[in-house]
């Protein structure tokens, strides 16, 4: 839940650390299909293991992943940040809108289109280094702008803290947990098991077992 806020919040609680795409390998090779995991190929478990920016994926298959998850959060977090008011389409510098365009569908268009013409040449799954420096460029515009602006920051630290307790609190109340999360306590430890249950949260559920477990609810009193 909440995305890199939430995984850098379980990062500072679970003792054997916690990063979205090594978990992401755990979901699908040892808790899918009530712990036997997926029948997949090394090919695919290595693209989901280095999808993130700083990975390198031994496959195109696992490269083309890798760029498209560039391409995609950055511009979907530009939509966010409109919305929440952090940011308008004029703020992005001109330099960059002149090189992917002035929108969210001309952006993606751009780089996808240059993906495939550059990748399909080269062999290899790359943008021009025009677009690619642009893109580069987007992205530290996204962590000057946004990533630390004071507002997302704010909501970024009560994520955090929310996830913390959240954490705190199965730890000393394993029972709480769901039925089906109780056997892995005796063969994956306490922590492992927490952690795992509040990886495998949304937003909104996070929210609403927050709510449940530590925000009292109306009392009925009748007369």
């Amino acid at each position: 839940p909440f995305g890199h806020a939430g995984e850098r919040a379980l990062a500072s609680v679970s003792p054997s650390g916690f990063s979205h795409n090594i978990q992401s390998v755990r979901v699908v090779e040892y808790l899918e299909k009530q712990g036997q995991g997926l029948n997949l190929t090394w090919e695919v478990v290595d693209g989901i293991e280095n999808h993130k920016t700083s990975g390198n994926p031994h496959t195109l298959e696992g490269q083309v992943v890798r760029r498209s998850d560039q391409i995609a959060y950055v511009n979907h977090d530009i939509d966010d940040a409109i919305r929440a008011g952090i940011l308008s389409e004029e703020d992005l510098p001109k330099d960059i809108v002149a090189i992917l365009g002035d929108s969210h569908k001309a952006r993606i268009n751009t780089l996808v289109c240059d993906l495939i013409a550059t990748s399909r040449e080269a062999g290899t799954i790359c943008l021009t280094p025009t677009v690619d420096t642009a893109l580069k460029d987007l992205r530290s515009f996204m962590f000057d702008h946004v990533y630390r602006n004071p507002v997302a920051k704010g909501e970024e630290s009560k994520a955090k803290i929310m996830l913390q307790r959240m954490f705190e609190y199965y730890i000393t109340h394993p029972d709480a947990l769901p039925e089906d999360f109780q056997p892995q306590l005796s063969f994956d430890g306490m922590e492992r098991t927490v952690c795992d249950y509040i990886a495998g949260m949304t937003d909104n559920y996070a929210v609403n077992k927050f709510t449940e477990i530590f925000v009292p609810a109306g009392w009925n009193i009748r007369g």
